[in-house]
């Protein structure tokens, strides 16, 4: 250990031993994904300084998305490692925190108590009878002032005013109703896809924010056109957990029915390098060398795109109770729509707008009701799903 680590553990070895306050534990998921896992989030100190520590199983870097400096929120991302969701209160300068799985990492967000700034962190391996990796990070207290220009010797402690949400566990979804404005999509006997679109993700998003579980970002939520590379800017900037756009097929064959999901090819995945702008956190590499980002960005791609075909697979399960599923149901294509890197996304054909029994399903409320319905519970379905693999 070097000097300066061995100088930041005095000084805080009493937060590294009984005095810290344990807030939350959870098994690492290192069997279900290969990744470094989070074992446990300790946080301890005064409003002077205060220690956070995130033990792990292995080795993990990490990168400041947000330091708190405007909005008294610290924004850390960890690459490769994974864990279940976790949130707790705070000790010292740490209001609150939570800790989110996310597809190229986990994101740590913390709120701070009274203005504070990251003074140093490091990651310290197995030693001194400790058998885990430990990501610490160090806060101390940071008090802004305000000099009177009537009196320069008088000086105010200055409170600044912060709006901002409240940190939140919630999921987010992105809905993409597809077409709309001067794009009309495909023609049935009695309907418009761009429409039928709009009326399904409406539809969706009220049963999704029924239950209180999401964050719900509509990508229009009217008849206006939205270029197909924006709406992938959409998702990536509202940090979504997952993508779901809505269409309607169409045939030349009246008598061709059925809904289809389409995840991404593996031939159109280069394409996405297009949508990450070099700022982006997991571009940033600590390592010298060139194809250190290619290499970041190749792996979040794989996790994401397994994390689309794993949504797939279930929504199909769900769909299929409301509707009829097309043959060979679950493709891959090159959409644009599909391109984001780092959110698992999905295009949903939900049936043909071209075959009428399909077209009826669609247009009637209630049956499209139904089928959104079914969309909402293969979201909730995937997402237990992923908390119970983190949690092993």
């Amino acid at each position: 250990m070097s000097a300066v680590l061995k100088e930041a553990g005095n000084r805080f070895a009493v937060l590294l031993t009984g005095g810290v306050l344990c807030l939350a534990v959870v098994a690492g998921s290192q069997a279900a994904t290969g990744h470094a896992g989070v074992l446990n989030v300790r946080i301890g100190g005064d409003r002077t300084e205060t220690r956070i520590v995130i033990d792990l199983d292995r080795a993990a870097g990490a990168k400041i998305a947000a330091d708190g400096a405007v909005d008294r929120r610290l924004v850390l991302n960890l690459a490769g490692v994974s864990s279940a969701d976790l949130q707790g209160g705070g000790a010292g300068l740490v209001k609150g925190w939570t800790l989110a799985d996310t597809s190229a990492g986990v994101r740590l967000k913390v709120d701070f108590a009274a203005d504070a700034t990251v003074k140093r962190r490091f990651l310290l391996p197995p030693a001194d009878g400790v058998g885990h990796y430990r990501y610490v990070i160090d806060l101390t207290a940071r008090e802004p002032a305000v000099r009177l220009t009537s009196s320069p010797k008088t000086t105010l402690r200055a409170t600044p005013v912060i709006l901002k949400q409240p940190l939140s566990l919630k999921k987010v979804i992105v809905i993409d109703a597809g077409h709309g404005g001067r794009d009309p999509g495909a023609r049935g006997a009695k309907a418009i896809e761009k429409d039928i679109n709009l009326a399904a993700a409406r539809a969706l998003k009220a049963r999704l924010e029924r239950n209180g579980r999401y964050q719900v970002v509509m990508t229009r939520n009217s008849d206006v056109y939205v270029p197909l590379e924006t709406r992938v800017q959409v998702a990536r900037r509202a940090d979504a957990d997952l993508f779901i756009s809505l269409h309607a097929d169409s045939g030349s064959d009246s008598g061709m029915r059925g809904a289809t999901v389409y995840t991404l090819s593996d031939k159109a995945s280069s394409r996405a390098a297009k949508f990450v702008d070099k700022d982006d956190w997991f571009m940033k590499a600590n390592l010298a060398g060139g194809g250190v980002s290619d290499i970041l960005l190749d792996l979040t791609q794989r996790a994401t795109k397994n994390r689309s075909a794993a949504f797939a697979e279930v929504l199909l399960g769900r769909v299929d109770d409301q509707t009829q599923l097309l043959r060979r149901s679950h493709r891959d294509a090159g959409f644009v729509v599909l391109l984001a890197p780092d959110v698992p996304a999905v295009l949903l054909e939900m049936g043909f707008i071209t075959n009428s029994a399909d077209e009826a399903i669609l247009r009637d409320p209630t049956k499209r009701g139904r089928l959104m319905g079914a969309v909402s519970d293969a979201i909730d379905d995937y997402f237990d799903q992923q908390t119970r693999l983190a949690a092993r």
